[in-house]
C-alpha cells in the first residue's frame, strides 16, 4: 500500500470513529433532555401542590389557647 493510500485509510478510520462518537453523544443528549423535561414537569406539579397547601394553611382557623388555660 502506498503512503498516500495509507493516509487516506487512516483518515477514513478517524472520521468513522468520530461519526460514531457524535452519534453516541447525540443519543445521550436526547436521553438527558427527556430527564430534564420529566424533572421540570415534576417540579411544576410540586410547586402547584405547595401553593395549594400554602393557600389552605392561610384559610385555616387561627390557633387559640385551649379553654383549660
Amino acid at each position: 500500500m502506498s503512503d498516500e493510500t495509507s493516509r487516506v485509510t487512516k483518515l477514513e478510520e478517524i472520521v468513522a470513529h468520530q461519526a460514531k462518537t457524535i452519534e453516541e453523544l447525540s443519543d445521550q443528549l436526547a436521553e438527558q433532555w427527556k430527564v430534564v423535561e420529566q424533572t421540570r414537569a415534576k417540579l411544576d406539579r410540586l410547586m402547584e401542590r405547595f401553593l395549594s397547601l400554602e393557600e389552605q394553611s392561610l384559610e385555616a382557623p387561627a390557633i387559640t389557647r385551649p379553654p383549660h388555660y
